[in-house]
């Protein structure tokens, strides 16, 4: 955890909760360091990377927060510096509640899952939307490319903070692109045992042993 996420979350009433429940001395130091933005580093730049989803997080006019699910291509969430996400983001059901949101409050969290590996990472920041016409330059490269999806806005976030979370509790799950790679040796090892099996079903008709020439 870095302290800038400790700075902004360990609020004197959860600073209350950690002293009632005997964590507050672990965490204490952890809001130590400087008050100032955090930097994405290669492991977060390559994690984003490979992230085909993530949820995001926004407050509205009337207090309540709102958590919406977003996804495309992998890497479609791209880090533009160590400061900056990016990301297009795609027409879904027009209810525009995180869009806004955002007029009100630039405010956001970012939960991104990695199942199979059981690890995530959640981000802090501060997000500002335009269209694709308005920041041409920067909505080019956010644009996937074969994905048929129409793009609405793209959406830019300036991070304010990370942490990185334990892998306790999180239950793995594939994706069938993921679960096709995990059983390709399940697959090949059973190809080769039917083809094994035929060869012994021939020799046995042919009135052979297996393994014996006549």
């Amino acid at each position: 955890m870095t302290s800038r996420y400790a700075q902004l979350l360990f609020t004197p009433a959860v600073q209350e909760h950690q002293t009632r429940h005997a964590s507050r001395r672990n965490y204490a130091a952890m809001s130590q360091g400087p008050a100032r933005a955090d930097s994405l580093t290669r492991a977060e730049t390559e994690f984003i990377a490979g992230m085909d989803s993530f949820y995001l997080a926004s407050t509205g006019s009337t207090g309540w927060p709102y958590v919406q699910h977003r996804g495309g291509p992998p890497g479609f969430l791209r880090v533009l510096d160590e400061q900056t996400l990016g990301f297009a983001d795609f027409r879904g059901n027009r209810q525009y509640i995180t869009t806004g949101n955002l007029d009100t409050d630039d405010r956001v969290s970012l939960f991104l899952m990695d199942y199979p590996a059981r690890r995530r990472l959640k981000v802090l920041g501060r997000a500002r939307t335009a269209g694709t016409e308005e920041w041409p330059s920067t909505a080019s490269p956010l644009l996937p490319d074969g994905y048929s999806a129409v793009v609405e806005r793209i959406v830019l976030i300036s991070v304010e903070a990370y942490d990185w979370n334990c892998p306790q509790h999180i239950q793995p799950r594939l994706t069938p692109a993921e679960l096709g790679e995990a059983l390709g040796p399940v697959r090949e090892r059973m190809a080769a045992l039917e083809e094994e099996n035929a060869r012994l079903k021939q020799a046995l008709a042919a009135g052979k042993a297996p393994g014996r020439e006549h």
